[in-house]
């Protein structure tokens, strides 16, 4: 996920170059903008770029215009909301004019996190195949060159948008891919797609300094590498500088983010319900566009990866609490949805093949919540627990017409009794959205968990085919939280 992983990652971004039609031009856009870019429908748009100090600069696109002066090396320009619609050229004109082809107006999400937002679709189950069914000329790709830097970089080091199809799909992320085909399937409006992702990340180094100064555990890192995160990647602000700082004011619908993993030591999985809640502001007030929405994916079951020969403590439940810390995002910041996928994880590798449910809950969760539509997008959650004798009545949220067991019997209960000392337990579906958990080995229960594990084995979904969020009733302090493999792994 980290050592091996970044120089993977950082040979492929060595091939990413910048270019266009404007590339010597004094007057010049920031990277952002290239040929084949997708523009964000229904607001205000702000086109900037360098030209020389006091010079006017007019941008003109579907029959808008705006002019501004360069103040010091930087201009900016805001255009009236458009349409979804294209393709239309954009000119740019001051001493030279520079022109951008093919460009659309529509639908801009950024993705972001770590390794499993960042891995290429080549990778994943049935690549071929869809790779070579992946040409859309309204699906438009833009890849954030992998850059760490101490302070915010006023522009990207190159990148250049390109048109979804075989030649360029197989190297963009796959969860954000099968996002925004799902997008194009159920919105019918050209969509474009920003990556910007770093293997093995942490959540405070895709946050700003001004917010980490606003959070006392993980300010106290600000200057240094924590002991719990490893590579030079993962020092506090470093990718927000680098990556999310020069595309800032570009218009985006909302962001997808898939990360999680690098917050699982020490204390971190807890602490994650403050420092993920930070970035989530954090992002939203620098872009100024209100609280965009902010779509999240569930960690999924991992127990070891052979390939890094690492594997996880299977009494240490790390993993379960940061879930929990998601779940408590979920729940309590506003405009987000979060993308259950205890289904699609693997034992055996920490980047699972199966990156299709991925894009597509995430999707779910655009349709419902951005755009209004009538689909099913929330897993069922825990509501409320009755005891009845020797046995827990449990109620759920978001049932969305009964719970469904896919298979024989219940898996990934537990029951606890006041001795705190948890036992497998059975469960039945009671009714649409009520479970009831007993355990042979427990008289008098005190406490149900379900999928409390970093690799949970765990069966239950709603009707709609949505898998059940992991749980717990207590709040008792987890006996084993952290990961106890050797880092960095034995090189075999």
């Amino acid at each position: 996920m980290k050592r091996r992983m970044i120089s993977t990652v950082i040979v492929g971004a060595a091939c990413t170059l910048l270019l266009g039609s404007w590339s010597s031009a004094a007057v010049k856009p920031a990277a952002i903008f290239t040929d084949n870019a997708v523009l964000q429908q229904g607001i205000m748009l702000k086109i900037w770029g360098t030209a020389n100090d006091g010079e006017t600069v007019t941008v003109k696109i579907n029959g808008q215009e705006a002019t501004a002066k360069t103040a010091g090396d930087r201009w900016q320009v805001e255009l009236p909301p458009m349409k979804a619609g294209g393709p239309f050229p954009m000119t740019i004109t001051g001493e030279n004019t520079v022109e951008l082809k093919n460009l659309y107006i529509g639908e801009v999400w950024l993705g972001s996190g770590q390794s499993n937002m960042w891995w290429p679709l080549a990778e994943t189950e049935k690549a071929a195949e869809v790779i070579s069914q992946s040409g859309d000329e309204g699906l438009r790709l833009f890849t954030v060159p992998l850059t760490a830097e101490t302070s915010p970089a006023k522009d990207l080091t190159g990148g250049q948008w390109q048109v979804c199809g075989p030649e360029t799909a197989g190297n963009f992320s796959a969860a954000a891919y099968y996002f925004g085909r799902e997008l194009r399937k159920s919105l019918g409006v050209p969509v474009g797609l920003i990556s910007a992702a770093f293997g093995g990340s942490i959540v405070q180094a895709w946050t700003s300094r001004p917010y980490i100064l606003s959070d006392p555990q993980s300010s106290q890192y600000l200057d240094n590498l924590p002991f719990w995160a490893q590579g030079e990647q993962n020092r506090f602000c470093v990718l927000y500088n680098g990556m999310i700082a020069p595309i800032i004011p570009y218009g985006i619908r909302g962001v997808i983010w898939y990360q999680g993993e690098g917050n699982t030591e020490a204390d971190e999985a807890e602490h994650y319900r403050t420092s993920f809640p930070l970035l989530i502001r954090n992002w939203r007030e620098d872009w100024g566009q209100g609280d965009f929405p902010f779509l999240f994916v569930q960690l999924p079951p991992w127990a070891r990866d052979p390939v890094f020969h690492v594997s996880i403590d299977p009494e240490a439940t790390g993993w379960a609490v940061l879930r929990e810390s998601q779940l408590w995002t979920s729940q309590n910041v506003a405009n987000t949805a979060m993308a259950v996928i205890m289904d699609a994880g693997d034992e055996n590798l920490i980047h699972p093949k199966r990156k299709e449910p991925v894009g597509y809950r995430l999707a779910l969760a655009a349709r419902g919540m951005v755009y209004g539509q009538d689909v099913v997008y929330r897993s069922p959650v825990y509501k409320s627990l009755e005891m009845q004798g020797n046995r827990a009545v449990l109620s759920f949220d978001h049932t969305d017409g009964g719970l469904v067991i896919q298979g024989d019997s219940a898996a990934g209960f537990q029951m606890a009794g006041a001795d705190k000392k948890f036992y497998p337990a059975q469960a039945k579906v009671v009714g649409n959205d009520k479970i009831e958990v007993w355990s042979d080995q427990v008289a008098q229960p005190a406490a149900v968990r379900y999928g409390w594990a970093n690799y949970p084995v765990v069966n239950l979904f709603s009707r709609a085919g949505l898998p059940m969020c992991p749980f717990r009733t207590d709040t008792w302090p987890p006996e084993k939280p952290f990961k106890t493999y050797p880092w960095p792994p034995e090189n075999k």
